[in-house]
């Protein structure tokens, strides 16, 4: 059966569009009602004519089209005229004409259906505009963009398709008015909404704003609304147009990007800050290495009864306050002198359990949780015991009456994901502790300033504000990163990552033998270029019974020794110095004097002394502030190391 002679042809009969089918013979079958109206032909003078007679064209279409569909099976274009097509006649007017296979069940060409469509320069502008506001219509949706037009004179509001699903209002939902828009805007904006839109009328100037949408279900969008005013000859507002665009994306990026730019920003502060505390922190040490050397000189000197001692004794428990202080700004600095050592942690907190409990008291459960896989790290022991001490007793502060403080272990890992959204942090494997306690907590005010050092939220007299700052320095003076959690009234919990050690595991147990105060008789050569720690060390070692060379610069030094007639059994050197190193001056000497062993001494700096590996294995270090017993008994370890 024909399409033609099926009931298909009833439904295209009274469609106002030219349709009819051509056989494979390319004669005219069939035409509809719109097609034999604009010919005027009947169905009977249609039936078995070249398209091109129907036309009255004369002779056949350049490339006739229906001749190519039935070759190739796929439809065809034709606009006439057109530049192929010159017989066709200018009364014709333009015309556009599609080309359709029609096929059997095996997909064989059996006839082809013609359409065709007028397109005077009219109707092509009509099609073109349409198609003008399609493409409009798409590159809003994808922007995120509407427009918007108000009526001042009538309060009539026309929105696009855009601004409803931006606002997310069904058009037959939408009061389509002014007042309409501003019930649609977030209730704590429309004020500002309101006033920013009369001013402009009035002002006769754009506006462009930010204002939010709030959604039923408490969601919020934020837009960016533009609107350009226009008048009529006597400066009345006669219509406002404008734009929506949903920014919320955009907003949130920006709000992310500030809070990561609040944390750089807070971690060059600390940085700044850390700086200038180790430089102040080192020229004090010096001054307070000079005030307790000469009191252990003075104590010395003075009977133990007479009232005299007991004030100098005074002084030297607040010169020893103060170079505790001292220690805690450099750790804070991270130019805290150190010897790190590879260690497991978990034994290094369970031999600190039975003093922790003493520090916190008896009505405070201290649980432990340790990992039983922990991996390896590589830090100064006593750093790790700062750690602990600090956090549980701001820990135990911060609990009222009875409570409970937890240190856990385990370790951990991160990825570049979770480093991108947590500025200085780095990827890889690492250790965590952790201190928590079930205590007040804090806010967000009281936590954006956690670390600042001097930053204390006790009572004068009852906190130095150094605590957290030495541990956050701490931290970063091992490559590590620290985190809070805390809310008021729900407690707090520190976690610190440390990087797990991956080489060669030989934990050290070593510690400093306690030796008992002697002097000697050796030959020690003294470098220090800070004068009076020079003069008060020079003056300790010849109490002591030692043949003192004493240089303020290592040029200095090496004259001395170059002109010295006798041995040198010792060096005593600051580790930083103008000219040159002290490791430096050390290996100089060497070459003079094989066998000569080294003391080294310093207030800072870990990026000296610690990564440039002058605390390796076997080196022997005195850290200043120091008194006279122990730079006594670090000259006998260094003398008797082999």
């Amino acid at each position: 059966m024909k399409i033609y002679d099926s009931p298909i042809k009833d439904i295209l009969e009274p469609i106002p569009v030219m349709i009819s089918f051509h056989g494979l013979d390319y004669d005219v079958h069939w035409a509809n009602k719109a097609h034999r109206r604009f010919t005027g032909l009947s169905i009977n003078s249609i039936k078995n004519k070249k398209c091109y007679t129907v036309w009255r064209l004369g002779k056949p279409c350049h490339g006739c089209p229906v001749k190519q569909v039935i070759q190739t099976g796929r439809t065809a274009e034709l606009k006439i005229p057109d530049p192929g097509q010159a017989h066709w006649p200018d009364t014709q007017g333009q015309w556009l004409l599609n080309f359709i296979p029609i096929t059997d069940e095996t997909g064989r060409v059996t006839g082809v259906v013609e359409t065709a469509v007028e397109i005077t320069p009219q109707k092509e502008a009509q099609l073109a505009l349409r198609e003008s506001e399609f493409r409009l219509q798409r590159a809003q949706h994808l922007a995120h963009i509407g427009h918007w037009e108000l009526n001042i004179k009538t309060n009539q509001l026309i929105w696009s398709d855009e601004i409803f699903s931006i606002f997310e209002i069904e058009p037959l939902e939408f009061g389509a008015s002014y007042e309409a828009f501003l019930n649609a805007t977030h209730p704590d904006d429309r004020e500002m909404v309101h006033q920013a839109y009369t001013e402009s009328i009035i002002n006769q100037t754009p506006y462009v704003i930010e204002h939010r949408l709030l959604f039923p279900d408490d969601r919020i969008k934020y837009v960016q609304e533009r609107c350009r005013h226009y008048y009529d000859n006597k400066g009345e507002p006669i219509r406002s147009m404008g734009t929506v665009q949903d920014i919320t994306e955009n907003k949130l990026i920006e709000e992310e990007n500030k809070k990561l730019q609040a944390k750089f920003v807070q971690a060059q502060k600390m940085e700044s800050v850390g700086r200038l505390a180790g430089g102040v922190a080192h020229d004090f040490n010096n001054m307070l290495c000079v005030i307790l050397g000469h009191l252990d000189i003075a104590l010395d000197e003075i009977d133990a009864t007479k009232p005299l001692h007991g004030t100098l004794l005074e002084v030297q428990n607040a010169a020893q306050r103060s170079a505790s202080l001292t220690r805690q700004l450099l750790a804070f600095a991270r130019q805290q002198p150190i010897a790190p050592k590879v260690i497991d942690l978990n034994r290094i907190i369970s031999r600190m359990l039975k003093m922790l409990s003493r520090l916190i008291g008896e009505d405070i459960e201290l649980a432990w949780i340790p990992s039983s896989d922990l991996g390896w790290i590589k830090i100064d022991p006593s750093q790790v015991d700062q750690i602990l001490a600090n956090l549980c007793v701001n820990a135990r502060d911060a609990i009222e009456g009875v409570g409970k403080i937890t240190i856990e272990t385990k370790n951990a890992s991160f990825d570049d994901t979770y480093c991108a959204d947590h500025p200085g942090f780095l990827p890889g494997a690492y250790i965590m502790l952790a201190v928590s306690d079930n205590g007040c907590g804090m806010d967000q005010k009281v936590l954006s300033k956690l670390f600042d050092p001097f930053f204390t939220t006790k009572e004068l007299g009852k906190g130095t504000g150094l605590g957290l700052a030495t541990i956050y320095g701490i931290v970063k003076q091992n490559n590590g990163f620290i985190n809070v959690y805390s809310e008021p009234g729900k407690g707090t919990t520190f976690r610190i990552y440390l990087s797990r050690y991956d080489g060669d595991v030989k934990e050290d147990h070593s510690e400093d033998v306690k030796h008992e105060f002697e002097g000697g008789t050796e030959t020690v050569l003294l470098v220090e270029d800070e004068i009076m720690i020079l003069n008060f060390c020079s003056k300790m070692l010849k109490k002591f019974g030692y043949q003192v060379l004493a240089a303020n610069t290592p040029t200095e030094a090496l004259e001395l020794a170059e002109t010295h007639k006798g041995t040198i059994d010792l060096l005593i050197t600051d580790v930083v110095m103008m000219e040159m190193s002290g490791s430096d001056l050390a290996a100089q000497l060497e070459t003079k004097f094989p066998g000569i062993k080294t003391l080294y001494m310093s207030g800072y700096t870990a990026n000296v002394i610690a990564h440039h590996g002058l605390l390796n294995e076997g080196i022997v270090f005195l850290q200043k502030p120091f008194s006279g017993n122990e730079l006594a008994i670090k000259i006998r370890k260094a003398l008797n190391r082999k």
